[in-house]
């Protein structure tokens, strides 16, 4: 696994396990990691990693709306 070194002020109070948490949902957001992807990131399970998204704004449904009309003119 590869490993990032973030620097954080003392004075900010960030728990390591809710920040990976964070960080792994706005990469799945983004589109940059799947689903798997970001639960290992968040060191939980996808169904565990799919039942917080919500608690930080994102949608488990990640399509752009590009995508929905494409694959709805398939009907």
């Amino acid at each position: 696994m590869k490993e990032i070194t973030l620097n954080i002020p003392k004075d900010f109070d960030l728990d390591e396990g809710e920040t990976k948490k964070f960080l792994a949902a706005k990469l799945y957001e983004a589109g940059k990691l799947t689903l798997g992807q970001a639960a290992e990131l968040a060191g939980m399970s996808k169904t565990e990693f799919a039942d917080i998204l919500s608690g930080f704004g994102v949608s488990l449904i990640n399509y752009s709306s590009s995508e929905i009309l494409r694959d709805a003119e398939q009907f």
